[in-house]
C-alpha cells in the first residue's frame, strides 16, 4: 500500500507579511481515524528515566519543553506539531531504495515528539532526531492494524528565525537550511545537491549499493529514491500544486493563505477518500521574539469543514478535554501482543459532534451552507482576536489560559444550534 498522503509547508520572510514565519501541515491519514489535539507542559525527570514511546523504550532527558500536538489517537508520537520556543514540526511519508520493512523500532510520528520536547531550535530538532534514528532506527506498523504498512520519513522544521528539511532512509539522513522564501514537502525526497548536514556514512553506504558512483555531483533525491527529481517535479503531483500555490501568494503570504491552501481539494491537498485529510495545523510565529506564535489546530478531519482553533504557549495553560480520545491504559490493544487485535473507539467529544455535523452538511445543502458560514464566522473572529495579540503581545496572559479549550467549546455551540 503507497497512499499518497499529507503536505508540509513553510513561508519565511520576504515571502510573507509582518516578518512572520507560516508553517501549515494537512496530515492525510486512514479515514477512519481520529486525530487528537493535546498539550504536555514542560517537565523535569530524574537520572535514569526512561519514555514509553509507540513501540520501544527509550532513555529519558533530564528536562522535556511544553509541547501542543496533533496526533493519531493510538500512538505516543504525533504527526505536527510545536513547542514553546515556537519550534514547529511536520513529517512525512517518503519510500526509497532502502526497504522501510523492519522491526519495530521508533515511528516517524514519535520522532516528531521527541524533536519538539527536546530542541529549542530547529537546527537543534535536527540534531536531536537524527541522533535518534541512528540510535534506535525508525520501523513498526504506521496504522493501527497488521497490515505492515511502513515508510521511511522527511520532516519540515521551523523556528522563529530558518526552517530545515531533513529526510532519512533507515538510519541514513541529509538535511538542508532554509533561510528564506517558501518550501513545501510531500512523499518523496526533495533534498538535491545543497546537503547542510548528513550522516557521515550515508554517501559511502550509497557508493556500497550502487546507488551512486563516487564520481557525479551527489543528489541525495535521485540517489536514495525510486525515481529522478525531475519525477517529483512533475506536473499534476501535490508537491507541484502545493509550490504554485505558494507561488501564487508570494510577498503575502498569510495564515489566511495557508489555511486556504491546506483546504484546496482540486490539488489533492486536501485529501478525499480512504485515506483523508484528519487534522491540519498552521502556526504563526513573528520573527520577534518578543511576540508569542499563534498555533491554529482543526483536531477534525477536512478542513474545509472544519474550523482552525488558536493555541499560545503561556506559563499556565487550562486544556479541558473535548479534543482528548478515550485512553485505555495496558489494556490499549496497541499495547498487548499480538497487537492490534481490536479497535476501541476512539472518538473525542468535539470529533463526535464534528461527525454528525460533516453529515449534515453533506446531505442538506442551504443547511450545511448555513453551518459553514457559522463555523468560517467564528474562525474570523478568533483570527482578527490573534491578529492583535501576534502584533502587540499579550497584556494578561492568564485571561487567554483557556484559549484553545474555549473556542473549541464555541465551535460545538455553533454545531449544537445546527
Amino acid at each position: 500500500m503507497r497512499p499518497s498522503s499529507c503536505d508540509t509547508f513553510v513561508a519565511l520572510p520576504p515571502s510573507t507579511e509582518k516578518q512572520r514565519i507560516i508553517f501549515g501541515k494537512n496530515s492525510d491519514r486512514p479515514c477512519d481515524e481520529v486525530q487528537e489535539v493535546v498539550y504536555f507542559p514542560a517537565r523535569d525527570y530524574g537520572a535514569g528515566e526512561k519514555v514509553e514511546c509507540t513501540y520501544i523504550e527509550i532513555d529519558q532527558v533530564a528536562h522535556t519543553y511544553a509541547v501542543v500536538l496533533s496526533k493519531p489517537a493510538w500512538l505516543w508520537g504525533a504527526e505536527m506539531g510545536a513547542n514553546e520556543h515556537q519550534v514547529c514540526i511536520g513529517n512525512e511519508a517518503v519510500w526509497g531504495r532502502e526497504s522501510a520493512d523492519g522491526d519495530e523500532a521508533l515511528l516517524g510520528m514519535d520522532l516528531v515528539r521527541l524533536g519538539l520536547e527536546r530542541a529549542n531550535t530547529a537546527e537543534k530538532a535536527v540534531d536531536v532526531i537524527s541522533e535518534l534514528l541512528v540510535k534506535y532506527g525508525q520501523g513498526g506498523s504506521c496504522m493501527e492494524d497488521d497490515s505492515g504498512f511502513t515508510y521511511h520519513n522527511s520532516f519540515l522544521i521551523s523556528d522563529r528565525k530558518e526552517a530545515w528539511l531533513l529526510e532519512t532512509s533507515g538510519k541514513h539522513w541529509a538535511a538542508e537550511r532554509v533561510e528564506g522564501g517558501y518550501r513545501n514537502i510531500s512523499n518523496e525526497y526533495g533534498i538535491t545537491t545543497k546537503i547542510d548536514k548528513e550522516h557521515p556514512e550515508m554517501r559511502e553506504y550509497a557508493k556500497s549499493k550502487g546507488w551512486w558512483d563516487g564520481k557525479t555531483q551527489f543528489n541525495f533525491a535521485t540517489v536514495y529514491s525510486f525515481t529522478t527529481t525531475a519525477r517529483i517535479e512533475a506536473a499534476g503531483s501535490r508537491y507541484c500544486e502545493g509550490k504554485k500555490l505558494l507561488e501564487k501568494s508570494n510577498g503575502h503570504i498569510t495564515a489566511e493563505t495557508m489555511m486556504d491552501i491546506l483546504r484546496d481539494k482540486e490539488s489533492g491537498i486536501n485529501m478525499e477518500g480512504m485515506f483523508m485529510t484528519t487534522g491540519s495545523m498552521v502556526s504563526v510565529i513573528p520573527t520577534d521574539p518578543a511576540l508569542p506564535g499563534v498555533h491554529y489546530f482543526t483536531a477534525t478531519p477536512d478542513p474545509e469543514r472544519s474550523v482552525f482553533k488558536p493555541f499560545i504557549f503561556l506559563e499556565h495553560i487550562n486544556m479541558t478535554k473535548e479534543t482528548y480520545s478515550p485512553t485505555y491504559g495496558p489494556n490499549d490493544p496497541v499495547k498487548k501482543k499480538p497487537r492490534f487485535q481490536s479497535k476501541p473507539d476512539r472518538k473525542h467529544q468535539l470529533f463526535v459532534k464534528h461527525e454528525l455535523v460533516a453529515a449534515i452538511i453533506e446531505s442538506y445543502k442551504d443547511r450545511g451552507k448555513k453551518i459553514t458560514e457559522s463555523m468560517r464566522q467564528l474562525e474570523k473572529e478568533k483570527m482578527t482576536e490573534m491578529e492583535e495579540i501576534l502584533s502587540h503581545g499579550i497584556d494578561e496572559p492568564d485571561l487567554k489560559a483557556d484559549l484553545f479549550s474555549k473556542s473549541v467549546k464555541e465551535e460545538m455551540a455553533v454545531y449544537g444550534k445546527s
